[in-house]
């Protein structure tokens, strides 16, 4: 006869942790669309478009807009590509903050937190100008890594967080 207990199977959290966990990520996101928008007004209001303002002799902030997503990917397309990624973008947060309901551990939802605050604050930029405000430039001699915002490092901070948190977890 066998009495060993029967696998319980986990259960899911209480629907007021679940809020909590998803407020947290709202929290983070908030804080990083409000930072990204922020500096990038600033930008706006003290670089003309197209111009640069030389900071160091490998950085540079500039003031440029992409219509298209990370290293210009779809930026000469008819414009089709500026719905396709602002609805990738709400995808993502709405998945996420679906998600974030059965999440532990803070570093997950701080990640989560990020990605999302990021995707938001360029997809409100898709909406207001149809195209991504970029005003990080580094570059070495005449090699020059695509211009970059806040956002975009949030989004790239928060997939970093996300696959260490991934890692450490196996």
């Amino acid at each position: 006869m066998n009495h060993a207990l029967p696998e319980l199977a986990p259960t899911a959290p209480s629907r007021a942790v679940a809020t909590r966990r998803r407020l947290w990520v709202m929290g983070i996101a908030a804080l990083v669309f409000a930072l990204d928008q922020l500096s990038k007004w600033i930008i706006a209001a003290t670089i003309p478009t197209g111009e640069a303002l030389v900071v160091t002799p490998f950085f540079q902030l500039v003031s440029v807009y992409n219509p298209g997503a990370a290293f210009s990917f779809l930026a000469g397309a008819s414009g089709w590509q500026r719905w396709f990624f602002l609805a990738i973008a709400l995808a993502v947060t709405l998945w996420l903050l679906w998600e974030a309901g059965t999440a532990t551990r803070k570093t997950l939802l701080t990640a989560y937190g990020m990605i999302v605050g990021g995707a938001l604050g360029n997809a409100w930029d898709r909406v207001a100008h149809g195209a991504v405000h970029d005003f990080l430039l580094f570059h070495y001699r005449t090699w020059h890594w695509p211009a970059f915002n806040l956002a975009d490092s949030a989004i790239t901070l928060g997939v970093a967080l996300l696959l260490w948190h991934l890692r450490k977890d196996r």
